[in-house]
């Protein structure tokens, strides 16, 4: 690969001229992630079972170059064809952001195999479909970013919080097969990175610690302990993604960036 195709003369963090697909694009960290990756000048697909009015309305106003693909990223159909959407709309495929996600707070024993399968589906399955889809077009043309978005439940085995409910109804623990998952997405883009690299296409994740999004409302994560005493936002998961999808990470691949305030330090 050419030096001016990683380090471009102009802004090297910027994506002018890049292509981006964000799944669970519709609300919360993946509407904040298509929102910072537009704003440095990428075109951006926005992918969602829900529908993406309100974010691409939002985006076009700005004068950003926005698209909108509904899709169920457990459908490898349906993800191939978001992936060719993108393309056929947008003219390439430089960034896949694997945001999509479910949680649940069941305790063990109480998670039923369908709340597993839903999980898991979600949260691994779509990201491998995700890396699947989009490999071949980056291999291709020989780069890519991809970024992940695991939790720092996969890293730490369940994030607790202290909902206000009564306390026969508290679950504030992320449940096992988010844990679970989460964790996968880790060790699988450890592998993809691994065997990706040859063909110019870096992978990396983030691990969201406590976030503001429509998931965690209502729940105490006890953040006033944290050296950054805070909720995070959407936007603070979407900058530190944009370092990974950017030219400020090329020689970084195979990672994971715990974006959490401080709460997990290993």
């Amino acid at each position: 690969m050419k030096r001016d195709a990683l380090f471009p003369p102009s802004r090297a963090c910027g994506l002018q001229g890049r292509t981006a697909l964000v799944t669970g694009g519709a609300r919360g960290i993946g509407a904040g992630i298509a929102r910072v990756l537009a704003r440095e000048g990428a075109a951006v697909a926005v992918c969602d079972l829900l529908p993406c009015d309100d974010v691409l309305a939002e985006l076009r106003a700005q004068g950003y170059q926005a698209l909108g693909v509904q899709a169920d990223v457990t459908d490898i159909g349906q993800v191939r064809r978001a992936v060719d959407e993108t393309i056929a709309a947008l003219g390439r495929l430089d960034i896949l952001v694997n945001n999509a996600g479910v949680v649940h707070r069941h305790p063990f024993m109480e998670t039923t195999v369908e709340v597993w399968d839903k999980v898991v589906d979600v949260v691994l399955r779509g990201v491998f479909l995700g890396m699947q889809a989009a490999y071949p077009h980056m291999r291709e043309q020989g780069y890519g970013k991809i970024v992940n978005v695991s939790s720092i439940s996969g890293i730490i085995g369940g994030a607790v919080s202290k909902p206000d409910d009564p306390p026969e109804l508290r679950r504030g623990r992320s449940g096992p097969a988010y844990a679970a998952a989460k964790g996968g997405v880790l060790a699988l883009t450890r592998w993809a990175a691994k065997d990706f690299a040859k063909d110019g296409i870096w992978v990396n994740a983030i691990a969201p610690g406590a976030c503001e999004t429509e998931m965690t409302r209502g729940y105490d994560y006890g953040v006033k302990s944290l050296p950054i005493a805070r909720d995070g936002q959407p936007q603070d998961m979407a900058e530190a993604v944009l370092f990974l999808a950017s030219c400020a990470s090329n020689y970084i691949t195979g990672q994971v960036l715990n974006v959490d305030g401080g709460w997990v330090m290993a």
